[in-house]
């Protein structure tokens, strides 16, 4: 039911904005949309895509190839020739006319292959890696693509989550969101269940979300309200939109095909006034100074170009890198500065548990048990780490008899993850099992684990245990921390009760280089290019690396650091520094390797 004299939620934007739906009430919202907490039918589901479109910002690129064709014809050059052709068929010669239209058809055609190929790859690859979300259809949880979400769904997201559409929250715990992207705050905001006044801009609506924000901690149920171009974020595209930066060698050839139309046009003006002058028949004169005009036409340039760019564009696509548009090859020859992500780039992105050791640095079944109980029974954000702890073949060893009690999320800011579980033969208690970055798990310990029994957590073990873990780090390993503590029983478990914990341990983690990848960074340096390393891991960790592949490692820049830092001092520290570590995700986006980039040029 909708309130009286409201708008359809489908209704054009100004009518939407007076519905305010941050403002009603979630069990009104669906009602109005036609859902439950079940969330909608498949059938239905599939029905709203048909009608509404796919949630997507902005138009697909969906090139056709008649478009892409013509596409070709757009340089000054072949514009060039096409009136040249044109020329040489009024004057009579045939013949020439003919081999300048064949040789424009070819060299379009042969871009066109190569474009119009490179998209369908691009898309299918679009489609393999597109995002995607979990949702409930018919009461069941289901991973969809982000682009098949409808108004009406109901999506779970917990931290690392890109939130995919606009919307509401029906259940929420310690949910924070980064809506950078939308309000500028560079902090994270709370979120909760409940109505924002209608006319709450978007920084103060606390029980909505937005397509291009992100999940910083926590985990929520969304109902969806808007998708595609009716988004907010599709709103402030549009209103900003650009097109993409001409290519500096489609602008060289641009420009060249001008002053070639410049002097021609010059010349058969100059020529057909002095035969003028000289009392030579009109129409002679002109047939003249066409004719002129065709001879100076370089038929082969464009022919040229799209002959060079393919073959380079082939030797590319032999080693799986796909060309869209063949000027971007020019391009990319121009680069003198690339920043690159570590894992998965640098290394092979495939990560293994090494080991599992006490704070004497003893290996430990205990501590391999209490990470594959934290990293199996943990919900949110799903992690490489985790995956490689639960494929140890003792993963599940001595597990079965625990039952998961409660669970504190993972978070960029906290940087741990908590599972309270219970054993029935423990009488009265359960057990809390914290894993996360060694600093980070630290200060929430009060003791620590040696031997047999437990110890107070003084300067002493604080040295001990980051000695270990800076020599572990200098050896190239990711080095997580476990902590342990039993609590008295209860049902519900939040932040606050990450205190007093005893540091049990350390799992220790390996991500090797790629083959050959030092060899393809010296190859880098020989042509001028200057590489730069922007990774979210530790300093000890990325300057290992970059020792083994051939980087610098002598200036290091933290996120922490980056993030204190006024855009001028980046400027002028940049160009000087190696490393850029400890980059939490919402620094080590596209944009801020461009402000690096644009910095270090």
């Amino acid at each position: 039911m909708r309130h009286k004299g409201a708008q359809p939620l489908s209704s054009p934007r100004a009518a939407r904005s007076a519905e305010a739906y941050w403002s009603r009430a979630a069990a009104d919202l669906l009602s109005a949309l036609g859902t439950s907490a079940k969330g909608l039918s498949s059938p239905e589901a599939a029905s709203r895509l048909a009608k509404g479109g796919p949630n997507t910002v902005g138009n697909a690129s969906q090139s056709t190839a008649i478009g892409t064709f013509i596409r070709q014809f757009r340089s000054p050059l072949v514009l060039i020739l096409v009136f040249a052709a044109g020329v040489s068929a009024v004057v009579g010669d045939v013949s020439n006319a003919t081999i300048i239209g064949l040789i424009v058809l070819a060299s379009c055609f042969l871009s066109f292959t190569q474009e119009y190929g490179a998209s369908r790859a691009m898309d299918a690859l679009k489609q393999r890696v597109s995002r995607k979300v979990t949702v409930v259809r018919g009461g069941v949880e289901a991973i969809v693509s982000a682009e098949n979400i409808v108004p009406g769904d109901i999506i779970r997201l917990s931290a690392g989550n890109l939130i995919p559409a606009d919307g509401i929250i029906l259940d929420a715990r310690d949910f924070n969101v980064s809506e950078a992207t939308l309000t500028g705050e560079t902090f994270p905001v709370v979120k909760a269940p409940g109505q924002s006044l209608i006319d709450a801009t978007i920084a103060q609506r606390s029980n909505a979300v937005y397509t291009g924000t992100s999940v910083r901690s926590g985990t929520a149920t969304i109902l969806v309200v808007e998708t595609g171009g009716r988004t907010e974020f599709a709103g402030i595209a549009a209103a900003i939109e650009r097109r993409v930066p001409e290519a500096d060698f489609s602008k060289g050839i641009r420009r060249f095909g001008y002053l070639m139309t410049e002097i021609m046009l010059a010349i058969v003006i100059v020529v057909f006034v002095a035969n003028l002058l000289l009392h030579r028949p009109l129409i002679e004169s002109l047939l003249f100074s066409l004719a002129l005009a065709v001879g100076l036409t370089p038929e082969l340039l464009p022919a040229i170009i799209s002959v060079t760019l393919s073959r380079g564009a082939r030797a590319m696509a032999a080693d799986g890198v796909i060309v869209r548009r063949l000027e971007a090859i020019e391009n990319l020859g121009s680069m003198d500065l690339l920043c690159t992500d570590k894992t998965g780039t640098l290394t092979e992105g495939i990560i293994h548990l090494d080991g599992c050791y006490d704070t004497e640095g003893k290996i430990s079944p205990e501590i391999l048990r209490w990470a594959c109980l934290n990293a199996t029974l943990q919900t949110g954000l799903r992690n490489p780490l985790d995956a490689a702890i639960a494929a140890t073949p003792d993963a599940k060893a001595g597990s079965s008899t625990y039952a998961k009690v409660d669970e504190i999320p993972y978070d960029f800011i906290r940087k741990r993850l908590s599972v309270v579980v219970r054993q029935e033969v423990s009488a009265g208690q359960d057990l809390m099992i914290c894993k996360g970055a060694v600093q980070n798990v630290l200060e929430v310990c009060s003791s620590v684990l040696a031997g047999t029994g437990s110890s107070p957590l003084d300067d002493k073990h604080r040295a001990m245990i980051n000695a270990r873990f800076q020599a572990w780090s200098a050896e190239g390993f990711r080095v997580i921390a476990v902590a342990v503590s039993h609590l008295a029983r209860q049902s519900h478990y939040a932040r606050s009760d990450e205190k007093d914990l005893a540091f049990a341990g350390f799992l220790l983690f390996l991500d090797p280089p790629k083959p050959g990848i030092k060899e393809t960074l010296a190859a880098l340096g020989k042509c001028g290019i200057a590489v730069k390393m922007i990774t979210g891991d530790n300093r000890y960790v990325a300057a290992h690396l970059a020792a083994q592949v051939g980087l610098g490692a002598n200036k290091i820049m933290t996120g922490q650091q980056l993030n204190t830092m006024t855009k001028n001092a980046l400027f002028a520290r940049a160009p000087k520094t190696d490393l850029f570590v400890e980059i939490d995700p919402t620094r080590r986006s596209a944009s801020s390797r461009r402000s690096v980039g644009a910095a270090m040029s």
